[in-house]
Formats: structure tokens, C-alpha cells, sequence
């Protein structure tokens, strides 16, 4: 059998049984064929309609599966009519059982195997079919149905809990595959904020320095015009720092048909001190304090501590106005800290915004399971502090 024609007949559930039953009565016909003529039930067309009637609830046992087995239960009459029961009621009753059995719930299928067989037990001790070569009595009949009975019902439950078993790891299947997809999209639209992340870092902290250089050039221009063209050079350097960063986060994005040019190195510690002296000569004097040794850090610390220290010395930058900052590092025994201080006007009274740099330093610091407190200051100006313990960063203490 074809792939196609099983598919075919998967689909046309009426016209598989139908060719069932038509295969049932073709059965029946060969057995009365081979028959002996004197030990025939009588004549070979009415032989063949009373078959063909027998095999007629089969063909309906999936599409009507309990007037299915009304009409099989109703053709226990043939025998007191005919005189003879076709082969085709026995195997009507077994393929009814069977169906019943795989395709339904455990109590609708006994009840249908009650419904089938019990009839059958009464007919054979109130009537028994006369048997023209063995001559057997009614308890041996009812016991023969009653095996017969048992063993159809017990191969339609296994194959109905072997379906079931089969869908259930389907489901399984459909649910492991819809988790892992939701996990994927999960990972992407973390990656995209991280990546949104860093370039609110780069291009925040760069363009601040480049804007408070620019107004200060402007304003030294005619006064001080070598002041101003190195005020210009320096807006130059950063503006080619930016570039890089840019270049090397979008590389992150290309696909391997596009290869990635070559990646420069994550900012880290030994950034600080750079970044510090690019933001003094940006306006805004910074004393950058480092207490303790460093031990060795993981590159995601490394770089949550530079991206904390540029995000605050960004923010004094832009918001501070006439005002110092200091940088202090402490690296203790079972933790690292950061502290950025400022003396400018620190925030606005009343205001609550809290900015995506706020929210990237806060995700930072508590993806290493630290903490993080920023706000005004009791004497003026904003702090910024963080503490992450190093036993979480799989650094060696100090």
C-alpha cells in the first residue's frame, strides 16, 4: 500500500471502513465457496445478502460507532430467520469491540463490549445455533464468544494507550520546541537591550564630551585660539573613539555571510584612568582614588565598572554644571565598589525620571548579584555608588 493511498484513506474514514466491510464479506464468500454444497447453509445468494448484512455495521463503526453497534446487535435476528449465522456477524462484533475499545474512553468501550456480547451469551443459551458437523452445547459457546470478546478488548486498550502515550510525547514535544522558541526570543530581546545598552553608553558619555568641548571651543575661539584647536583636536579623538565603539558593537550584528572585521578589546579598569583624564579635559575636574590592589576580574565586571563610571561622570558632565567629581574604587577582601561623587546641583527637586543609564548601571550590577544606590547628596551634588561581591565574579580575592 502506497504512502498516498494510506493517506487517503486516513483522510476518508467512511470509505476505509466501507472497504473493510466489503473485504469481511469477500472473506465470508471464500469460507462458503470452499464450503462442501451439502454442507452449505443454502443457497450462495441468500448466503451472500445475509452476509452482506452482517458486514454492514462495520462500515459505519467510526463514523457512527454506536448505531454501529445497535445494527450488530440487531442482526442476532439473521440466525432465527436464516437458520445459519454468517461468518461476517462473528467478525462484525470483534472489529465493533475492537473500535470501540482503541478509539474511546475505558467506560464507553466496556459499555459497548457489555452491549455487544451480552446479547450473544443469551442467544446462545436460549437458541443455540445447530452445527451440522460438531455438536457443542451453550457453555462452551459463551465461553469461546467471551475469550473472543476479552481478547478484541484488551488489543483496542493497548493500542488506545499506546496513542495516547504517543500524543502525549507529542505534546511534550510541541511544548519543549514552544519553550525553547520562546527561550530563543527571550535571549534575542535581552541581547538587543544589551546592545541598545552599550550604545546609550558609548554615544551618550562621547557626545557629551564632544558637546561641552565644542561650546568651549567656540567660546575661547578668538581669544585663545590655541586653546580652542586643541579643545578641536580632542573633539576630533573622541569623535573616532565613538566610531570605533559603533563599528565594534554593529560588527556583534553581522552574519556570518558578512564577517566581523577584527573587534578591539572591552573597555575595563585600565580604561578608567583614560576616561577620567578625557572628561577633566572636557571641563569637569575629576580626582580619581584607588584603594586596595585589584585582583584579577572577569571582562563583564571589569566592564560594569567601567560603564558605571562613564555613565556617572557622563551625567555630572551634563547636569553638574560648576562642580568637582571623584572616582573612588575600593577593592576589599569579599567585595569591589565604585563611587562617583560630584558638588554640582544634583537633581531637580521633584523629579523622578529615571533615565535608561540608571536602568543599564542597575542590570549591570545586579546581573553579578551586587547593589546599586544613586541620588542627591546631603551636602549638594549626586553620588553614584555600587558594591559587587567578588565571590560571585570568580575572581581571586585579594
Amino acid at each position: 500500500m502506497t504512502a498516498g493511498l494510506r493517506a487517503w484513506l486516513r483522510r476518508h474514514r467512511l470509505a476505509a471502513d466501507a472497504l473493510l466491510a466489503v473485504a469481511v464479506v469477500l472473506v465470508d464468500a471464500l469460507f462458503v465457496l470452499l464450503t462442501p454444497v451439502d454442507f452449505r447453509p443454502g443457497p450462495l445468494p441468500a448466503a451472500l445478502g445475509w452476509s452482506v448484512l452482517c458486514a454492514a455495521p462495520v462500515a459505519l463503526r467510526r463514523a457512527a460507532p454506536w448505531p454501529a453497534v445497535a445494527a450488530a446487535v440487531a442482526t442476532l435476528a439473521v440466525p432465527v430467520v436464516f437458520g445459519h449465522a454468517p461468518n461476517t456477524q462473528s467478525l462484525a462484533f470483534v472489529a465493533l469491540t475492537y473500535t470501540m475499545a482503541a478509539h474511546h474512553r475505558a467506560r464507553p468501550a466496556a459499555l459497548a463490549a457489555v452491549a455487544l456480547w451480552v446479547p450473544v451469551a443469551a442467544v446462545n443459551v436460549l437458541d443455540p445455533v445447530a452445527d451440522t458437523v460438531f455438536e457443542v452445547g451453550p457453555a462452551y459457546l459463551v465461553l469461546n464468544n467471551l475469550l473472543v470478546a476479552v481478547v478484541a478488548y484488551a488489543v483496542g486498550r493497548a493500542v488506545h494507550a499506546r496513542r495516547a502515550s504517543t500524543e502525549a510525547l507529542r505534546e511534550r514535544a510541541r511544548v519543549a520546541e514552544q519553550n525553547q522558541r520562546s527561550l530563543a526570543e527571550q535571549a534575542v530581546a535581552d541581547e538587543r537591550r544589551r546592545i541598545a545598552r552599550e550604545l546609550h553608553d558609548v554615544v551618550a558619555h562621547h557626545v557629551s564630551v564632544m558637546g561641552v568641548l565644542a561650546t568651549g571651543a567656540r567660546r575661547v575661539l578668538r581669544r585663545d585660539p590655541d586653546a580652542a584647536d586643541e579643545a578641536i583636536a580632542t573633539i576630533e579623538d573622541t569623535g573616532r573613539a565613538t566610531l570605533r565603539e559603533l563599528r565594534r558593537l554593529l560588527d556583534v550584528l553581522r552574519t556570518d555571510a558578512e564577517p566581523a572585521a577584527d573587534l578591539a578589546p572591552q573597555p575595563g579598569l585600565a580604561g578608567i584612568e583614560p576616561l577620567v583624564e578625557q572628561v577633566r579635559e572636557a571641563g569637569l575636574p575629576v580626582t580619581l582614588r584607588v584603594e586596595g590592589e585589584p585582583g584579577p576580574l572577569e571582562e563583564g565586571v571589569a566592564l560594569t565598572v567601567y560603564r558605571i563610571v562613564q555613565e556617572a561622570l557622563t551625567n555630572a558632565l551634563k547636569h553638574a554644571g560648576e562642580a568637582t567629581a571623584v572616582v573612588r574604587l575600593t577593592f576589599g577582601a569579599a567585595y569591589l565598589a565604585v563611587e562617583v561623587t560630584d558638588t554640582g546641583r544634583g537633581p531637580a527637586p521633584g523629579a523622578v525620571r529615571v533615565g535608561h543609564g540608571l536602568v543599564g548601571m542597575r542590570e549591570r550590577v545586579g546581573l553579578y548579584g551586587g547593589t546599586l544606590r544613586t541620588g542627591a547628596r546631603p551636602g549638594g551634588g549626586y553620588r553614584v555608588y555600587a558594591r559587587i561581591p567578588v565571590e560571585q565574579l570568580g575572581a581571586v580575592p585579594v
